[in-house]
């Protein structure tokens, strides 16, 4: 049995799967935490990823890796290679400021849209490197190389010789803000506005079947992933699927032939991990507002379940905006959550629990709209993440979505895409090898066009 093995580096944790090559059955699998936080040191996911390998048996029958990483985040190092400061990660908003500043400079959010399919917001890493070179311009200076998490992973799994080794893929490239995928290159002279004047070097863009050398030890690397893209690649998704994926945050993406340019900034024209498009658009709050209000309640995440679906559909006129970490969709890094139409009759814990996910369901809805206005063909919805292991939001979701809601069997996805990648580079055929994900439970219920409306009433209230 020839193995490969998938990394999932995210905000939260590090998991690793070793899969058969030929089929994808996992073999065995492990997972340590990250560091909380919007800012960290790389090292700490070097350390992670270590503990992870040896957790899972280590990698010396493995053919080949591959990694999927969290988007965006800055990773500067100095000419030597060595971190300049700590990493700022996409959740990081303190670059809300330099994001309007870059979107003036260049002429305008259609202007961002036409060249790169992304108009600026905080997440964005050119956002981070403009935040940089404004308040910490000696970093600044030393920055020599400019690369994203996953890149860095995948550097310091092959040895790490010279910064001009690092190497990417189209998927993660995307989510910079200086390389277009529709014509699949860099814009420079936006790395350049970024970095008022400076010019990082920055990753060799890989295809997806490319390798990105090796391991000391002989194994294949894989170009490997931003995480939506390798949970694609994962869930073995397909045009006419829309992917909700309900972890740290929440990301609804489709596969599609075509790059979108939204100027309103909504909708992220970003790579897939096959060689097509993924338009995607992005919340800062997912699985953590249901964990956040069960928290409040002083109940478990079964009991939460219980209570929201012991509520009827519009929790009795509650509802919750769950901007609890500001916004991202729509962009608004300055607003908070709120509970509406609180009255002395409606105020107990089943509705504040319904109204959790409701709201949580009613910010997706918002952004599978946004997609679909882009002429995205939405035919099949599959949702998976933390938070769609929750019984309450796999029943709910079809009747705030008016559709249908497939759920595939709790898996690690981006790993799994990570593997699958892995698994093609080695084989160097024209396609990802065919693995199968399995039977999806399929949800349905009548739909609850009131609960949609009433949170579109009070989603405006919550700016500040």
């Amino acid at each position: 049995m020839t193995l490969v093995a998938g990394i999932d580096s995210s905000t939260q944790s590090c998991k690793v799967v070793i899969c058969d090559a030929e089929t994808g059955h996992v073999v065995r699998s492990a997972a340590s935490p990250h560091p909380a936080g919007t800012e960290v040191d790389p090292q700490l996911w070097w350390d992670a990823l270590q503990r992870t390998l040896a957790l899972a048996g280590g990698v010396d029958d493995v053919s080949a890796i591959a990694v999927g990483g969290q988007q965006h985040g800055m990773v500067c190092l100095d000419s030597a290679g060595r971190v300049v400061r700590n990493a700022l990660l996409w959740n990081d908003t303190r670059s809300a400021k330099a994001a309007e500043q870059l979107i003036d400079d260049l002429g305008g959010r259609e202007v961002w849209a036409d060249r790169v399919g992304v108009v600026p917001v905080a997440s964005i890493t050119a956002t981070k490197l403009r935040w940089l070179a404004d308040h910490e311009p000696g970093h600044a200076d030393a920055t020599a190389a400019v690369c994203l998490p996953h890149d860095w992973l995948t550097w310091r799994l092959g040895g790490c010789s010279a910064i001009a080794d690092l190497r990417t893929d189209r998927s993660d490239a995307s989510g910079t803000g200086y390389f277009s995928a529709d014509s699949d290159s860099y814009q420079t002279d936006l790395l350049e506005l970024a970095c008022r004047g400076r010019r990082p070097s920055v990753p060799k863009v890989l295809g997806p079947r490319d390798p990105a050398g090796e391991t000391p030890q002989g194994t294949l690397l894989g170009a490997g992933a931003g995480d939506n893209a390798a949970a694609a690649l994962g869930l073995g998704a397909e045009p006419g699927d829309c992917v909700v994926s309900l972890g740290t945050s929440g990301v609804v993406s489709a596969v599609g032939a075509a790059a979108p340019h939204d100027p309103e900034g909504i909708v992220a024209g970003f790579a897939d991990a096959t060689g097509r498009h993924l338009p995607l658009v992005c919340t800062l709050n997912g699985a953590p507002v249901l964990a956040s209000v069960a928290r409040m309640l002083g109940v478990d995440f079964d009991e939460f379940d219980r209570l929201a679906l012991s509520a009827s559909a519009g929790a009795a006129g509650l509802v919750l905006v769950p901007y609890f970490d500001r916004e991202r969709s729509p962009n608004l890094p300055g607003a908070a959550g709120a509970l509406h139409g609180m009255t002395t009759q409606n105020l107990n814990s089943a509705n504040i629990a319904r109204a959790a996910v409701e709201g949580l369901l009613s910010a997706i809805a918002y952004c599978i709209d946004k997609i679909t206005e882009h002429g995205v063909d939405v035919q099949r919805i599959v949702m998976v993440g933390g938070g769609a292991r929750s019984e309450a939001v796999r029943r709910i979701a079809p009747a705030v979505f008016n559709t249908a809601v497939h759920v595939p069997a709790p898996a690690e996805y981006v790993a799994l895409g990570a593997a699958r990648q892995a698994a093609w580079a080695l084989s160097g055929q024209a396609a990802p090898p065919p693995w199968t994900v399995g039977e999806s439970a399929r949800y349905v219920a009548e739909a609850t066009p009131e609960v949609l409306a009433r949170y579109r009433t009070a989603q405006p209230l919550t700016f500040r």
